[in-house]
């Protein structure tokens, strides 16, 4: 474990790796112990791992059985889906990973800086002909304040001559007692496409987390997230996106899933800030989308 030198002695910040048991690759992941949280960041897919306010459960689920491994994204935390969401959306008779290459790259380190208040993390992603369906030169900064409240801000910087066109996701596995303990009441009256049935309506009522759940919610307003047993409010607001995403693989489909552990979908909620249609990316310019999550007692 090495330490992260820094100007002084507010945070503990070190850096270590995580592999699989049985595999020969290591990611290197930077820990953060402050006298108001510890957290978990992986370089690889500059991807948090865990996020734990002094006083509160961690707000993030990851799968025990998370794989790490080039080419594959880690199950859990807050993954970056960038720059497409979900399934490409232009015809190609290539074969395109869902949610794009950021989560499956390794990150720089741009600086690491505490003080009483928290820790502030800079990671960088630059690249060229990263994929032949997305092949624009880019440079990512994202920016990630741990505290007693999560900040986390994705600066997408074109390089090119030509404008590019991106979707994106802050795809946050929260941890929860159970899916059906959750309220979002937020949600009520919001439209959204329903991704399992190819319909679009309103929440009518309260929002049902349980059994498998894919779900685009038309809003950019603050969430609120409240779990019932664990007696915990989680309250959400995001920047430039113009939708929330509810998931959940619920069993049937979890238990197809290699780097799902048993019942693990009884333990997380997704709710994602982001932008599921394309957006525009000019040439030469920088766009920031971000969100800052709260955790209280009830």
């Amino acid at each position: 474990m090495k330490k992260i030198l820094l100007e002084n002695d507010f945070s503990q910040v070190t850096s270590t790796t995580l592999s699989q048991s049985n595999g020969i690759e290591k990611f290197s992941v930077i820990k953060i112990i402050h006298s108001d949280c510890e957290a978990e960041i992986s370089l690889y897919g500059g991807q948090v791992l865990s996020f734990k306010p002094t006083g509160h459960k961690d707000i993030l689920w990851l799968s025990h059985d998370a794989i790490y491994q080039s080419g594959k994204a880690i199950r859990g935390g807050i993954p970056l889906c960038w720059p497409w969401f979900g399934t490409y959306s232009k015809k190609t008779d290539e074969k395109v990973a869902k949610h794009g290459f950021a989560r499956q790259l390794v990150w720089e380190i741009d600086s690491v800086e505490a003080d009483e208040l928290g820790v502030n993390v800079v990671l960088s992603l630059t690249g060229e002909n990263q994929h032949s369906v997305w092949p624009n030169a880019y440079r990512l900064t994202q920016t990630l304040f741990f505290g007693k409240d999560f900040k986390q801000s994705l600066a997408m910087t074109n390089l090119s001559q030509e404008d590019a066109q991106y979707s994106a996701a802050l795809h946050s596995y929260f941890a929860v007692s159970k899916p059906n303990n959750i309220n979002i009441n937020t949600l009520t009256g919001v439209k959204y496409f329903d991704q399992l049935t190819g319909h679009s309506t309103t929440q009518e009522n309260n929002v049902s987390c349980v059994g498998e759940i894919d779900r685009i919610y038309n809003s950019s307003e603050k969430m609120t997230f409240v779990d019932n047993e664990w007696q915990r409010k989680i309250e959400m607001t995001s920047s430039h996106c113009q939708q929330w995403v509810l998931w959940n693989a619920g069993t049937e489909l979890a238990n197809t899933m290699e780097d799902i552990h048993l019942n693990g979908e009884q333990e997380y909620v997704c709710l994602e800030a982001a932008n599921t249609t394309l957006q525009t990316l000019p040439a030469g310019k920088t766009v920031v989308i971000s969100q800052e999550i709260a955790v209280c007692h009830l």
